[in-house]
C-alpha cells in the first residue's frame, strides 16, 4: 500500500486529497478537505494542518510517501510562480518542508489531462457532436479564476501532455462593444495591453459588467448592484463576503437582469471564440474538452447557441472546425482525478 497527496491549486481555493494506492485496484480517497489560498502564506501550511487533520480522523499516522500538485500557473523545472497567487513553489523544497519523499509540480489543466481518456460518459456534456479521430490532438480549455489552456499530441502511441499559458494572449475584439471594453480595461487597471483571461474569467464577467454599467447600456438591478457594490468595497480585502461572477450568471440564467444577460452574452462569445481559435491552432479532432469552474454551473447558457455559433465562425474553415467534438467536463474534481493519478506513477 502507497499513500499519496493529490492536491489542486489554484488562485481562490486549495484542495487537497489523501489517497491510497494498493496494487492494480482503484485508488482510494481516505481524505479530503477544501482551502482558501488566500487565507494562507504558502502551501506548506496548508498541507500540515491538512495531514494533521487526517491523521486526528484515523486516530493513526498517515503520512504521503508521494505527492502531485495541479498548480494553477506554469510549472518550469518543478517549480511555478502562481498566476494569480502571490505563492512561489518549489518541489525541492516542498519534499524538505514536508517530508515526502517525491513531489511533482504540474500545471492544472496537465492534470486534467491525465483522465480525459478515462472520463465515464456521465461526466461529460456533448457540446458539438462529431466523430473523434484516433490519434489526433486533444485540446482543453476552461475559465474559472483565471483562463486555462492546455493540448495532448500522440506520440509513439501514446499522448505528450503539453501545458501552456494561452490565457495570457492578447483579447482580440471584433466587434465596436468589444474595442470599447478593451479600451476601457486598459484605462481601469493603467495596463498596456489586455489579455484573452481578463476577459474570459471569473473577473472577466465581472470586467464586463462594469464596463456595460458604466457605459450605460441599460439600468442595474437592484440585487446586482448592493453585490458590485459590497464585492467593490472588498476588492483590497482577504475576507470576501460575496461572488460577483456567479450572481450576474445566476441572474442571466434566471433571465431577471437584462445587464447581467448582455454581460454573459459577450463572455461567452469571447469565450467561444477563443475555444475556436484553439480549435484552429491545433485541429482537435480526437475532442476538445471545456473545463475550469464557470462552464459546467451555467450549461443553460454554454447550450443556447452564443458560444458555439463564435466558436464556428471562422470563415472558409468554419467547415472544418464543425468536426471537432466538443465536450463540457462535468465533474469538478477531474483536476485532483489526475494528480492523484500522476502521483502513483511517479
Amino acid at each position: 500500500m502507497t499513500l499519496l497527496l493529490a492536491g489542486d491549486i489554484g488562485g481562490t481555493k486549495t484542495i487537497l486529497r489523501l489517497v491510497k494506492a494498493e496494487g492494480d485496484k482503484p485508488l482510494q480517497v481516505l481524505h479530503e478537505a477544501l482551502y482558501r489560498s488566500q487565507d494562507f502564506p504558502d502551501l506548506v501550511p496548508i498541507v500540515q494542518q491538512f495531514l494533521s487533520a487526517a491523521q486526528q480522523k484515523f486516530d493513526s499516522t498517515l503520512f504521503p510517501e508521494k505527492a502531485c500538485l495541479g498548480i494553477a500557473g506554469p510549472v518550469i523545472n518543478d517549480t511555478c510562480v502562481l498566476t494569480n497567487l502571490d505563492w512561489s513553489l518549489d518541489a525541492r523544497q516542498l519534499e524538505q518542508e514536508l517530508g515526502i519523499a517525491k513531489v511533482s509540480l504540474i500545471n492544472d489543466f496537465a492534470a486534467i489531462c491525465y483522465t480525459i481518456q478515462d472520463l465515464p460518459a456521465e461526466d461529460l456534456l456533448c457540446l458539438q457532436e462529431a466523430t473523434p479521430q484516433s490519434e489526433a490532438p486533444i485540446a482543453i480549455i476552461g475559465a474559472g479564476t483565471g483562463l486555462g489552456e492546455c493540448f495532448m499530441v500522440n506520440h509513439q502511441g501514446d499522448y505528450q501532455i503539453i501545458a501552456t499559458e494561452g490565457g495570457h494572449a492578447d483579447f482580440a475584439p471584433r466587434t465596436e462593444l468589444e474595442f470599447q471594453l478593451r479600451q476601457y480595461l486598459l484605462k481601469l487597471h493603467n495596463i498596456q495591453r489586455v489579455s484573452v483571461e481578463r476577459v474570459v474569467s471569473g473577473q472577466g464577467i465581472v470586467s464586463i459588467y462594469q464596463f456595460l454599467r458604466d457605459q450605460e447600456f441599460a439600468p442595474e438591478s437592484p440585487e446586482i448592484q448592493q453585490v458590485i457594490k459590497t464585492w467593490e468595497k472588498e476588492t483590497d480585502s482577504q475576507e470576501k463576503t460575496v461572488d460577483p461572477a456567479a450572481a450576474i450568471a445566476n441572474a442571466a440564467l434566471g433571465k431577471r437582469d437584462h445587464l447581467s444577460e448582455k454581460t454573459m452574452q459577450m463572455f461567452l462569445e469571447a469565450y467561444g471564440v477563443e475555444a475556436g481559435n484553439l480549435a484552429l491552432r491545433l485541429m482537435p479532432f480526437g475532442g476538445l474538452y471545456i473545463a475550469g469552474g464557470i462552464a459546467a454551473k451555467i450549461l443553460p447558457l454554454m447550450q443556447e447557441g452564443t458560444f458555439l455559433r463564435s466558436f464556428t465562425q471562422k470563415g472558409r474553415i468554419t467547415p472544418l472546425i464543425k468536426k471537432v467534438p466538443i465536450h463540457i467536463i462535468l465533474n469538478p474534481q477531474v483536476g485532483l482525478i489526475g494528480a492523484a493519478l500522476h502521483a502513483a506513477r511517479l
